[in-house]
């Protein structure tokens, strides 16, 4: 089965109060810095807190620099405020982290980050409990952002510069987009 899109705002939201509420500050850190990123799970596992925070400065960064994993291309992504507001709040919550230690790391040991297997059933779990539809796991994250970068009117060729897809047609199978998105369309026009 495709893995999907987390497709509303609502449903993000839920699954953000759901990690909140249940005090989970390094899982939803995870799900908003990979919505937010549009980061595959490997290369968001491997962030380190020097990535996103300068210590001599004393201040978080405005971008990361990631060497992707899979594509093994360069890539700079800004922070946002969402991103960083995260991080500021498991920083709080988890105030003796050292600038070495990975950002999602296991609870027992702040040198060894989550397992991919790990995160799959943080992200799948918290979807099952919230009642959202679809196939949603790791990679939903990282397809949220460009369905809703699509959804906001941003031009497929730079969602498809983004993802490093060699082509528009596979950036449009990715996002996808249904045949309720088609007819919402169809009917906003109304020219």
């Amino acid at each position: 089965m495709i893995t999907t899109p987390i497709r509303t705002l609502e449903e993000i939201e839920q699954m953000k109060s759901y990690f909140l509420s249940r005090h989970r500050y390094r899982d939803y850190t995870l799900f908003v810095t990979g919505i937010n990123t549009a980061l595959r799970i490997g290369d968001l596992l491997q962030l380190r807190w020097t990535d996103i925070f300068d210590p001599k400065k004393n201040v978080y960064r405005r971008h990361i620099e990631v060497y992707e994993q899979k594509t093994h291309k360069h890539a700079e992504i800004a922070l946002n405020e969402s991103c960083i507001r995260s991080f500021k709040l498991l920083r709080q919550h988890c105030p003796f982290i050292s600038e070495n230690e990975y950002i999602f790391c296991h609870k027992n040991n702040h040198f060894t980050h989550i397992t991919r297997n790990r995160a799959y059933h943080i992200i799948k779990q918290a979807a099952l409990e919230t009642h959202i539809e679809g196939n949603i796991s790791c990679h939903s994250m990282r397809k949220t952002f460009g369905y809703h970068a699509w959804k906001k009117g941003t031009p497929s060729a730079l969602i498809m510069n983004i993802y490093n897809h060699s082509s528009i047609e596979i950036t449009k199978r990715y996002l996808s987009i249904s045949q309720d998105d088609k007819d919402d369309l169809f009917n906003s026009m109304n020219l």
